[in-house]
């Protein structure tokens, strides 16, 4: 089960000025309400990957065009509200669809 985005996370990323792509991730996952276990199923990488990338740790190359994919998509959707997730259940399925197979 997903476990929400703590306080002291949140407020860290509301103060940070820092112009990264793992931060950038970071705010549109949190804007959509898609947890980091869900968003690391859909990226193929691990749950403590997305935390490392969500606090500023580099991207490897060959990742980064992935992530810039998503944070598209994931901008699209919230645009088009289809984001932000209400549920877990919806976020689940939300990034079901995007990958093709239940998590």
């Amino acid at each position: 089960m997903p476990r929400p985005y703590g306080q002291k996370f949140l407020y860290a990323l509301s103060k940070t000025e820092l112009d990264m792509l793992g931060i950038e991730l970071a705010k549109v996952c949190v804007k959509a309400n898609l947890p980091a276990t869900y968003v690391a199923a859909a990226l193929e990488t691990t749950r403590t990957t997305i935390f490392n990338w969500f606090r500023g740790q580099g991207i490897r190359e060959s990742k980064r065009k992935t992530v810039e994919n998503f944070i598209e998509m994931v901008n699209r959707d919230l645009q088009d509200n289809i984001l932000p997730a209400k549920t877990y259940l919806e976020a689940r399925k939300y990034i079901e669809n995007i990958i093709g197979v239940s998590i």
